[in-house]
C-alpha cells in the first residue's frame, strides 16, 4: 500500500521571506508532520537584516533558486507535498515539472511562462517594480500603502500594517520581470515548464478571490495550460481573501484544504 508523504516544503513569494509560513509550519507540525520552510539563496538571515541590507536579494537568480530547492528534495528520503505562495507558486510548478514532490499547491501564484492573462489590479500591485526599467537590476521595496494594496488589500488595517513591520522586505526586480511577469518582458525562459508532462505529480492552484497582485484570473489561465491526459490539476478559490493568503486571518481553513487536498491525491 502506498505510504502517503510525511513532510511538507513550504516555498515563500516576493516581498516576504519563510517568515511568512510561521503560521502554517507550526500548525502542519502539531499534525505530525515535518515541515520545512527553505529561503532563497542569501535569504538565510532574518526579515530585519535583509531590509538592513538588500544585497543578497539583488543578486538572486531565478536558476540559483530552482538549483538550491532541487538539492534540498534531492536530500529526502521520499517525495514531499510542495506548497509555494506567489513567486513559491510557480517554483512549485517548476520543481513538479522537474519530477520532484507527490502533490504540489500553488497559492496566489505568479504565472508561469505562456500565462499572458494581466489584470490591471495586477499591473497597478506591480508598478512599484515595473515603473522603472532600472529596477530589473535592484531590490525594490514596498511603502505600506503599496503593500496594502497588493497584499493584505481585505485586511483590517492594524493587521495590515502588522504584518508588513514583520514580514515585509524587497524584491528582486530582476527575479520578478523575468519569472512573475514573464509575457511582459518576452524572451525570458527561467519559469518555462512543460505543460504536457504526463509524468507531472497532481497540481491544486489556490486562489484568493479578492488577490489583487495574482488575481483569480492569473490562477485559472495558468492552471489551463496544463494538456497531458491523466494529470491531475484542479483550482479552488477561497472568498474574501488577499494576497497574503498565508496569514491572514482563517489561514487555518486553507492550510487544511491544502493538505487534505495533497493528501488525496498524492
Amino acid at each position: 500500500m502506498p505510504v502517503k508523504p510525511d513532510t511538507i516544503v513550504l516555498i515563500h513569494g516576493f516581498w516576504v521571506t519563510p517568515r511568512s509560513w510561521e503560521n502554517w509550519i507550526a500548525h502542519y507540525e502539531a499534525k505530525g508532520f515535518r515541515v520545512i520552510a527553505p529561503s532563497y539563496p542569501g535569504f538565510e538571515v532574518e526579515v530585519e537584516a535583509l531590509n538592513a541590507d538588500p544585497t543578497p536579494i539583488e543578486k538572486l537568480e531565478v536558476p540559483a533558486v530552482v538549483e538550491s530547492f532541487e538539492k534540498l528534495l534531492d536530500g529526502l528520503a521520499s517525495p514531499p507535498i510542495i506548497m509555494g505562495h506567489s513567486a513559491g507558486g510557480v517554483f512549485t510548478q517548476i520543481l513538479l515539472d522537474h519530477g520532484y514532490g507527490a502533490a504540489g499547491v500553488a497559492i496566489n501564484s505568479a504565472p508561469t511562462e505562456g500565462v499572458a492573462i494581466v489584470p490591471l489590479s495586477q499591473v497597478r500591485a506591480a508598478f512599484p517594480v515595473l515603473k522603472n526599467p532600472a529596477n530589473r537590476h535592484r531590490a525594490v521595496g514596498l511603502t505600506f500603502d503599496q503593500w496594502r494594496y497588493a497584499f493584505t488589500n481585505t485586511f483590517p488595517e492594524e493587521q495590515a500594517r502588522a504584518t508588513y513591520e514583520r514580514y515585509h522586505v524587497p524584491a528582486s526586480g530582476h527575479v520578478f520581470w523575468g519569472s512573475a511577469l514573464a509575457n511582459i518582458h518576452p524572451g525570458h525562459a527561467d519559469t518555462h515548464v512543460n505543460y504536457h508532462n504526463a509524468e507531472r505529480a497532481p497540481l491544486l492552484f489556490i486562489s484568493g478571490e479578492n488577490d489583487h497582485l495574482m488575481p483569480p484570473k492569473v490562477q485559472a489561465s495558468n492552471a489551463k495550460h496544463y494538456k497531458a491526459a491523466g494529470t491531475v490539476t484542479e483550482v479552488v478559490e477561497f472568498p474574501g481573501r488577499s494576497h497574503l493568503l498565508p496569514a491572514q486571518e482563517g489561514w487555518e481553513e486553507v492550510a487544511d484544504h491544502a493538505l487534505a487536498w495533497a493528501l488525496d491525491h498524492s
